[in-house]
């Protein structure tokens, strides 16, 4: 019987994941039932919402994950061997799958219906799939657009703006209404990002078109107010928030009257107990006396428009308008790496495990 490799849970997180709660594992896999395949990954996933999510999962579980793979034995009239999919099967070398779905979201992220890549983006790589025209794509496009209900002349502020998500937000908003492109000036958007190094503060203005962007380890929790209103004298419009924490009071303090936020995640907290996370109370205020629209989201609420979606970003890439990095990891067993890189911050764009 052929052998696959898993990363799977041995110890529940505290904190910051370490190496020891997971463990590199062969698994044997099995023959392939009426309506399965066997996939093979190409690509793997690594995403913030994994150490959240990663709670709910008990000791002897695969890592949850979208891979993007190759089918490698077909037994599903709807797939043939050489298709390339995306499925969330976990952080597994090889996998088989039915094209099923769950109403649970934790198991739904293990069980996600298997999609078959458009032959439109067979000319990508695959990993693609994985993030501008897959799932940060995806949430990022639906946040600023339908949850942040962009307009013209908002001023847009994202956090983690130099992520797989937030890179994207700042950049769909510019094209949507842009500054140097609409009729006048002040119908365009201004797009005010906030990332974790100099390096990254260029990349957002001098590739990707922000109008500003500042260090947040420079630019200290006691500097941020007074910042914020040299770069949004206007106030903000539409808050984009991946991050959570202390700042983000303070960005409250700048929105407008009938600003939107758009919660998207809370990156932040993720590794901290609960009893020593930021209380919300100094920002309540702020929501009623300012009519503020404050909305969390799972990208999966828009499943259905999916396709179209892709599609626009897809000519905007091929455009030249829409811009990504990836943060690349080689090797399956490189999979925890990669996913502490995410947490400290070392990445631009999208991280990746290539195999």
């Amino acid at each position: 019987m052929t052998k696959g490799r898993q990363w799977v849970l041995v110890k529940p997180y505290d904190g910051l994941p370490k190496r020891t709660d997971l463990e590199l594992q062969k698994f044997e896999i099995p023959d392939l039932k009426d309506g399965e395949m066997l996939i093979a990954a190409e690509a793997l996933s690594v995403d913030p919402y994994m150490r959240y999510w990663g709670s709910a999962l008990k000791k002897g579980d695969t890592i949850m994950g979208q891979i993007v793979a190759r089918v490698v034995k077909s037994n599903n009239p709807g797939f043939k061997a050489g298709d390339r999919v995306s499925a969330f099967t976990g952080w597994v070398s090889h996998a088989v799958v039915s094209s099923h779905t769950s109403s649970d979201f934790v198991d739904l992220l293990n069980h996600f219906p298997v999609t078959k890549i458009p032959d439109s983006l067979k000319d990508y790589p695959p990993s693609l799939s994985l993030g501008v025209l897959g799932m940060p794509g995806l949430t990022a496009y639906f946040g600023i657009l339908r949850v942040g209900k962009l307009k013209p002349k908002d001023t847009v502020f994202v956090n983690a703006a130099a992520g797989a998500v937030g890179s994207l937000v700042g950049q769909i908003a510019k094209i949507k209404y842009n500054r140097c492109t609409c009729k006048t000036t002040k119908q365009g958007c201004k797009v005010i990002g906030s990332t974790g190094s100099d390096e990254k503060v260029k990349y957002l203005t001098e590739e990707l078109g922000f109008d500003a962007a500042f260090n947040y380890k420079v630019v200290t929790h006691d500097k941020l107010s007074e910042t914020l209103s040299k770069l949004a004298p206007d106030g903000i419009d539409v808050f984009f928030e991946n991050v959570g924490g202390e700042a983000s009071s303070v960005v409250y303090k700048h929105l407008n009257k009938n600003g939107r936020v758009a919660v998207c995640g809370s990156i932040s907290n993720y590794n901290c107990p609960e009893d020593a996370m930021p209380k919300v109370t100094e920002f309540i205020q702020h929501l009623f006396y300012k009519s503020i629209q404050i909305q969390g989201f799972i990208v999966l609420e828009f499943m259905s428009e999916f396709e179209g979606a892709l599609k626009e970003m897809a000519g905007w890439m091929q455009e030249g308008k829409l811009k990504y990095r990836e943060h690349v990891h080689k090797g399956f067993d490189k999979m925890f790496d990669a996913f502490m890189d995410l947490f400290a911050g070392n990445n631009i764009g999208k991280v990746v495990v290539t195999v």
